[in-house]
């Protein structure tokens, strides 16, 4: 081992590449200089500015060293890799340094582009845009700033884009104290030009951007959303997004449009729709899904969402289908908790645990939304007719409302299939039903069709709204005693009151008329901590055994 070390050593120093084809270009602002070939750590390069005269081959890396700032834009466009020799851009240490190198984009519109590439990856890096984007803009239209920015404008096949381990933050579109109108966040996504973290495109009609992965990363401080991918339907295929902490967005933290197969998870995200920076849009749910289909949310944490509409922990907007949202924590977001737009086909929340959320009252801070618990909305679009959702799950959810926030129910009459089960619904203070968008209070006198609603344990009787036909067929009422409530620990939110917990689920089942069901299964075996489930389940997202103890793996 001593001896392979040794001559990658040599092979370094001698500025020889690890593969004969591939070429490792250093750059360093203290020791380089724009005159050398950039070829190895002696005769390395001062700034990334060399970069836009060669175009960089299968294998090849980019080097920064640690504990730099390098400005302006780095870009790769066109880049052609392979499976086996991506292109790498990532660190190599200087002088003991072990602080990430810095890209700020300065002033140029991103820090980095990504632009109709393949098997990319980009690792330990940390993009910037404090300064203001000042340029020109003939056009008056808004644009788009980002820390990174991976996009395809090509009908083609681009794929294996990778982000490890990379920290984003402060990126800016406009000048200290700029400020937004209360207009403008009231705006479906926002009009003007704001900071994006990091932002993943399809701008083509037949183009496929496939096996995006980022992890491990850092997002803080942007005026608009923190990881956004936006294609036509099914553009982007292959998402990732894991280990990932979001934080101190002007809007939602995680959005996606146009994506199939994505898997997010073990994510934290705190205090999207942030307002703490006047340049902020001041609007926005943890996450949230748009025209995506098989979307699998879980073991994440959402925090803190704000904005006067939406805003929930997590929410799924309309022309989704088979997105499930399982395991994750939902604390103290203003608009809520479940949140299921119109034309939704087979969408879940199930083994979540939610804290406190839905507290916005409408007409307070500009609030044009109530904050809602539990809100299925046929919403889609202004233009078209309420429709949906269909076929919603939602099961085996511990919901936690305190006595100082009112928990409010929305559900529109066009939603078709609802199955309500084996939830815990520990309201300390009487539940209401409220409008979904704006609007009259939604559930007419006949209903809504093909309901499943039944097992769910109640603290009160009160617990859910009495002027709703939407109602327990078989409810279940008392104190699942929590061994402790209000904090924003799953542990906490075990049940100790075992009789009234263990083996009282019933088995989930398809909705009638319903012939799918969730495609990757209505049965879990595991719940919200990793315990098994044995038997039959227990009620809420916590399985316990006799004696109020978890039951591990």
């Amino acid at each position: 081992m001593k001896t392979v070390v040794v001559l990658l050593f040599v092979l370094q120093a001698l500025c020889i590449s690890f593969s004969a084809n591939a070429t490792n270009y250093y750059i360093n602002s203290i020791t380089g200089n724009d005159a050398n070939k950039g070829t190895c750590k002696t005769d390395c390069w001062k700034t990334i500015s060399p970069l836009k005269t060669i175009q960089l081959k299968a294998g090849d890396s980019i080097l920064l060293a640690t504990g730099q700032v390098f400005t302006g834009m780095l870009s790769l466009i066109d880049v052609k890799a392979d499976v086996k020799h991506p292109v790498v851009v990532s660190s190599y240490p200087f002088k003991g340094n072990k602080a990430k190198p810095v890209i700020d984009a300065g002033e140029e519109l991103n820090a980095l582009l990504i632009q109709n590439s393949s098997f990319i990856h980009v690792t330990g890096i940390e993009f910037t845009g404090k300064k203001p984007y000042t340029a020109n803009n003939s056009n008056n239209k808004a644009q788009m700033r980002c820390g990174i920015l991976v996009e395809i404008t090509k009908d083609d096949l681009f794929q294996q884009i990778q982000l490890t381990d990379v920290l984003v933050h402060d990126v800016y579109y406009n000048e200290p104290g700029f400020t937004r109108s209360a207009a403008e966040v009231k705006s479906a996504n926002g009009t003007q030009s704001y900071g994006w973290g990091i932002r993943v495109i399809n701008n083509t009609k037949a183009g496929k951007l496939t096996g995006i992965k980022i992890l491990k990363s850092n997002v803080f401080n942007v005026s608009h959303t923190g990881i956004k991918a936006t294609a036509n339907v099914n553009g982007i295929q292959q998402l990732e997004i894991a280990a990932c902490s979001v934080s101190q967005t002007g809007g939602p933290g995680m959005q996606f449009s146009g994506v199939t197969d994505g898997h997010i998870h073990h994510n934290t995200i705190d205090h999207s729709g942030s307002t703490a920076d006047s340049r902020n849009w001041g609007r926005g749910s943890g996450l949230w899904t748009w025209s995506c289909s098989n979307i699998l949310i879980e073991h994440n944490r959402f925090e803190h969402a704000n904005g006067p509409g939406d805003s929930a922990g997590v929410h799924i907007d309309y022309n989704c289908s088979d997105v499930v949202i399982q395991y994750n924590l939902s604390a103290n977001n203003a608009g809520g908790f479940c949140e299921i737009l119109g034309n939704n086909y087979n969408c879940a929340y199930r083994y979540n645990i939610s804290i406190n959320d839905g507290h916005r009252v409408k007409g307070e801070n500009g609030a044009f939304q109530e904050g809602k618990i539990f809100w299925l909305s046929g919403y889609q679009g202004n233009e078209k007719k309420n429709a949906g959702p269909y076929n919603s799950y939602f099961y085996n959810n511990t919901i936690y409302v305190a006595k100082n926030i009112i928990p409010k129910v929305a559900v529109s009459s066009s939603a078709d299939g609802v199955l309500i089960a084996n939830n815990i619904f520990y309201f300390e203070g009487a539940a209401q039903m409220v409008a979904g968008d704006q609007k009259k209070k939604e559930v007419d006198v006949d209903g809504v069709p093909n309901v499943v609603f039944m097992n769910n344990l109640f603290l009160r009787a009160d617990n859910w709204p009495t002027d709703i036909p939407l109602q327990d067929a078989a409810p279940l009422f008392g104190d699942p005693q929590f061994i402790k409530k209000g904090t924003v620990q799953l542990q906490d939110y075990r049940p100790s009151n075992s009789n009234l917990i263990k083996n009282k689920g019933i088995a989930v089942l398809p909705i009638p008329n319903d012939s799918i069901g969730l495609r990757i299964g209505l049965k879990v075996e595991h719940d919200i901590l990793g315990n098994r489930i044995v038997g039959k389940p227990d009620i809420g997202a916590i399985e316990v055994t006799e004696n109020g103890k978890t039951n591990h793996k």
